[in-house]
């Protein structure tokens, strides 16, 4: 048996396959101009300043979300963890993250726009951002964030 022959049955079952995902998936599908993003305070779990948007999923639910954060300049969160694992591209500015409980300039990385940062769950770590900047977080939720000092919780502040 030649080749085109062994091709010609996988090819036809990946077309058709390929034309049943857009009916399975279109629940799910977002598209989302920059324009015509809907930005809001970030959540009080969050120092004051940044907005926030979500484009797809819910970050307070179990399952997959992709949210934006935009911070302004000289935007900071102190040393924390989240339950999940979270995914973060730099779109515009600069973020400079650093691992550990505690601030350490020595573990501290500034990514560029289109720069990437995977972070494990439970991992503790801070970030900070030195001119205006937009990150995207792609995560899997509930979205959580856990102070390593408890003080430097605004949520907790905001409450007193």
């Amino acid at each position: 048996m030649n080749a085109r022959c062994l091709l010609r049955p996988a090819l036809a079952a990946t077309a058709c396959a390929l034309s049943i995902m857009p009916v399975a998936f279109a629940a799910d599908m977002a598209m989302v101009n920059p324009n015509d993003i809907k930005w809001g305070d970030a959540p009080p779990s969050l120092p004051k300043g940044a907005q926030a948007a979500v484009l797809s999923g819910d970050p307070g639910k179990d399952g997959p979300f992709v949210m934006r954060l935009k911070t302004p300049a000289n935007y900071k969160i102190p040393p924390h963890t989240h339950t999940q694992a979270e995914n973060l591209t730099v779109l515009s500015g600069a973020l400079m993250l650093g691992m550990g409980e505690k601030i350490d300039k020595s573990s501290e990385h500034t990514l560029q726009p289109g720069g990437f940062h995977a972070l494990p769950g439970k991992t503790p770590h801070y970030a900070m951002s030195k001119v205006p900047s937009v990150i995207q977080i792609n995560g899997n939720g509930p979205f959580d964030i856990s102070y390593i000092n408890p003080a430097d919780d605004p949520a907790k502040a905001a409450k007193k």
